[in-house]
């Protein structure tokens, strides 16, 4: 086997690190957002769920605003404004979905925007390529199964496949508009977007959280939006997109486990196959979309830049 150095590249502040702390860096990220599919369905079970996501963006929106520190321009006021809507919706159905199923399974459907999003960039002129379309047949396939076949896809699975979408379409909406406006502050637009949206909705269901509720606002609102903004803010200025977009493909694996470990569930021999299909469709839809792009035949790789993952 052939030996290669560590990769290493520069840091802004003139010192060097190598590779493999940007890919540990957003693995952790990944990781919180798996997490918080147990911690979000956990809170929603004694907590109304519009105030819990009116609280917890208010919290990432303010911690963002701290550190972005200006106002956004009109043209981020405007294309930020859309783009979280879009981010809302997901939002919304994700979590309403999760009164439903388990968080495992939520955090797998939810992972299908990945095969998603190439469906949507076909509208904006990308090519639709074959390994798009096998991908896409196989992750319905699998989430079939996950679900204990087509007979058992509920309210719930549905739900959640809607999120999928609304985070593709939110991809594809930052590919179009996003290069041009800085990311910090359309981001910062697009969580107050979803705080204003979702503290609308349920300002009638306030009531003050438990602990246990502070905390899930806590990890989602702190760590899972706002820092882990910032880290893929700066992991994705050292890694190329390729590199990017298959860590963040591990974010159903956390999923599945943190619900196997936290949560109890267990899976059955069908759900297991399903597991299986739908994390294969994701990881070697991205895996063979690399080596086309590699090969200077592939086109922009789906990072979700700009909004976090999880629950």
């Amino acid at each position: 086997m052939v030996q290669h150095e560590p990769v290493i590249v520069r840091l802004s502040g003139g010192g060097r690190a190598p590779l493999i702390l940007y890919l540990l860096a957003l693995l952790a990220v990944t990781a919180v957002w798996g997490w918080t599919f147990v911690l979000v369905k956990d809170a929603i079970a004694t907590y109304p769920t519009l105030p819990f996501l009116a609280l917890r963006f208010a919290l990432a929106a303010a911690l963002l605003a701290a550190v972005v520190r200006r106002l956004p321009s009109r043209r981020e006021l405007i294309f930020g404004g859309a783009i979280g809507l879009a981010l809302a919706f997901g939002y919304l159905v994700q979590t309403l979905g999760l009164q439903f199923i388990s968080p495992g399974n939520a955090g797998l459907i939810t992972g299908l925007f990945v095969v998603f999003t190439p469906l949507f960039q076909r509208f904006i002129g990308v090519p639709l390529r074959p390994i798009t379309i096998a991908a896409v047949l196989l992750a319905l396939a699998g989430a079939a199964l996950l679900s204990g076949g087509l007979a058992g896809l509920g309210l719930g699975d549905l739900l959640v496949l809607g999120c999928a979408v609304a985070f593709a379409v939110h991809i594809v909406l930052l590919g179009r508009w996003a290069p041009h406006l800085s990311a910090p502050a359309l981001t910062l637009v697009q969580l107050f977007i979803c705080a204003f949206a979702f503290a609308l909705g349920g300002a009638f269901q306030f009531r003050w959280p438990s602990p246990s509720v502070w905390f899930a606002i806590a990890v989602t609102g702190l760590l899972a939006s706002a820092l882990a903004f910032l880290i893929q803010t700066w992991v994705q200025r050292h890694l190329p997109p390729i590199q990017t977009a298959l860590v963040l493909t591990a974010e159903p694996a956390w999923a599945l486990l943190f619900a196997f470990l936290l949560a109890g569930q267990r899976l059955t021999l069908l759900s297991a196959l399903g597991a299986g299909l739908v994390l294969l469709a994701i990881v070697g839809h991205e895996a063979v979309r690399a080596l086309q792009s590699r090969a200077g035949a592939g086109g922009a790789q789906p990072v979700r830049e700009g909004a976090a993952g999880g629950p």
